[in-house]
């Protein structure tokens, strides 16, 4: 009797079946590697978007409280103007 290793079943031989599935679970692991990483990158790349934009709305409504002063300061010079 052969070894296990050249032992044949069925024309596949039990080393060609080992290395099989070694290599489909290394491919595995690789992939829900890759998939976890690019999930955590997603998640602080949402994160970093997210605080942008709320800095970005605080920035808008200084801006728009600054205009809606010097509107009315341009009103007030407007008014005074009138009254001389």
């Amino acid at each position: 009797m052969t070894t296990i290793d050249q032992q044949i079943l069925k024309g596949i031989t039990v080393k060609n079946l080992v290395v099989t599935i070694v290599s489909t679970a290394s491919i595995v692991a690789s992939v829900l590697t890759s998939y976890f990483q690019l999930k955590g990158d997603i998640h602080d790349i949402k994160t970093t978007q997210e605080s942008q934009s709320r800095i970005n709305e605080i920035r808008l409504k200084v801006l728009e409280n600054n205009v809606a002063v010097l509107q009315q300061q341009v009103n007030d010079i407007k008014n005074e103007r009138k009254d001389n």
